[in-house]
């Protein structure tokens, strides 16, 4: 059974797509592949940036964070614009802007250029990832070729944010910075050129007048809260943070009460009384929750508590992106044979056995149980990833495809910011209680506390036995709720989408 007819179960039987829709597919996929390396891809050349521009401390972290804030801020707004003026037709704008500001931030020659362009990035992102969800959602209108279609753009989505680091390592190997932002143009260029051939244009023919008060609302809302998660992930908690958080919720208050006053609202709320649907966008948000937080101590675990390499790092992490890969594709032959619900709960469920093996991570000799727990999780991500988006916009007519899927898009943004926020910040908060700095300076101890690797480069053998054991009492902790939440996750969806199908 496929997820369509869990939601529909009368949804009458529609035309196979040919091969035209799966070289569209292709392109598509290839775009997103691209849109996901640039989120982790610039990590590693950071250093280089840092010498060669010389940007101060916060121009860094705008270097870093605009482009996230930008590409959340503008999901739902694009989303809608796309439903309106045409998915194809933006998309291909979208293709223009990305290759334009990667070649910009690859020629920068100073901070604020670079930063410029990032925005611009972040800007064109917003309007690639909605499209090509929505564009399937319309190629594809028989129901199991939709869900492996989804498939393979949710295993493109999780493989370049995980490829994104080797990528990246390699080039900066062989090639100046630039590099890892000018791979972004040949690939728009094939966009720009084959996707008219090969993409059909989709769009609401009665879409309603455009309200550019929840544009803005939108934007107010989730830019201040996606900083001040990820402010309060870095730099713990802040009474600046607060009014800042206050005034995102504030105007998310002010949008869902407007969206329901409207004609044409840009979501329509009614929408989330469909299981279906709020269930794919919950257990969406909560898998990359568990995702992103695993990322984040996982990386410092294999680096600074084993002493890997950062090549060497990237290498173990290998077998969970293959994972996710493939189960992202298996998903839609395991749809056709059990239950959505069963396949979802039983993906989240594997998840959290994953999460609770890193319960016995130790300091020492724990790369063969982190492989085996990111396993795991790479399976349980991949099957999540795939369902859920398929849930989102198979509840959802053809012609409100980009505004369903931007609520997807948005929901996976948050679900990043979320985990590295909450489960990085528990870490860290054991981390700290943990550590041993006795016999230390005061601004040692404050260094020591701030961070695993500043602990380490005081080169005192006792602090860095003590943090490392610090650090993993951390992810023990972190590992427990992860689990928990994904297992509690699981058996909500099943129940939820078993009454939904009967």
């Amino acid at each position: 059974m496929s997820i369509a007819t869990a939601s529909r179960p009368t949804e009458l039987v529609e035309p196979k797509a040919g091969p035209k829709a799966w070289l569209g597919l292709a392109v598509l996929s290839f775009a997103v592949l691209l849109i996901a390396i640039d989120a982790t891809v610039l990590d590693l050349a950071l250093p280089a940036i840092s010498v060669d521009l010389a940007p101060s401390s916060v121009q860094l972290l705008w270097v870093i964070d605009v482009y996230s804030f930008v590409l959340a801020g503008l999901l739902v707004t694009m989303g809608t614009l796309g439903d309106r003026i045409g998915r194809r037709r933006l998309l291909l704008i979208g293709a223009v802007g990305f290759g334009l500001a990667s070649l910009l931030a690859a020629l920068s020659v100073s901070p604020e250029m670079l930063i410029a362009a990032r925005v611009l990035q972040g800007i064109s992102g917003a309007t690639l990832m909605p499209a090509t969800l929505g564009l399937i959602r319309t190629m594809f209108t028989d129901a199991r070729q939709r869900t492996m279609a989804i498939g393979v753009w949710g295993a493109m989505a999780a493989g370049g944010a995980a490829v994104g680091p080797l990528i990246g390592g390699w080039l900066l190997e062989h090639f100046w910075w630039g590099s890892v932002f000018l791979i972004n143009a040949p690939v728009m260029i094939v966009l720009v050129v084959v996707g008219p051939l090969v993409i059909p244009e989709s769009k609401d023919p009665n879409p309603g007048r455009f309200d550019l008060v929840s544009a803005g609302l939108s934007m107010l809302a989730i830019v201040p809260l996606v900083y001040a998660i990820k402010e309060f992930a870095v730099h713990g908690p802040s009474l600046t943070l607060a009014p800042i958080a206050a005034f995102g919720l504030a105007a998310g208050t002010m949008f869902v009460r407007r969206q329901r006053n409207l004609e044409d609202p840009m979501i329509d709320l009614r929408l989330f009384a469909n299981p279906a649907f709020s269930g794919g966008v919950v257990t969406n948000l909560l898998a990359v929750f568990a995702l992103a937080g695993f990322l984040f101590f996982g990386s410092q675990y294999l680096q600074l508590v084993l002493g890997l390499s950062p090549l060497q790092a990237g290498l173990l992490w290998l077998p969970e992106t293959l994972t996710t890969i493939v189960f992202s594709l298996l998903a839609a032959w395991f749809v056709r044979r059990w239950q959505p619900g069963t396949v979802l709960g039983v993906g989240l469920a594997l998840g959290s056995l994953g999460a609770a093996a890193l319960l016995w991570l130790g300091t020492d000799g724990g790369a063969p149980l982190f492989i085996g727990a990111s396993i795991f999780i790479g399976a349980g991500v991949g099957i999540a990833l795939t369902l859920t988006s398929d849930l989102v916009v198979s509840s959802v007519e053809p012609e409100r495809a980009g505004a369903a899927s931007a609520v997807s898009e948005t929901a996976y943004e948050l679900g990043i910011a979320l985990g590295v926020a909450v489960l990085g910040s528990i870490v860290m908060a054991i981390y700290r209680d943990g550590l041993d700095i006795s016999g230390l300076s005061p601004e040692a101890g404050a260094a020591a506390r701030e961070t695993l690797g500043s602990a380490l480069a005081e080169g005192n053998s006792a602090l860095a036995e003590s943090a490392q054991a610090a650090f993993v009492s951390g992810i023990h902790v972190s590992a427990l709720i992860t689990a928990v939440v994904l297992a509690v996750n699981a058996v909500l969806i099943w129940k939820m989408l078993r009454r939904n199908s009967s």
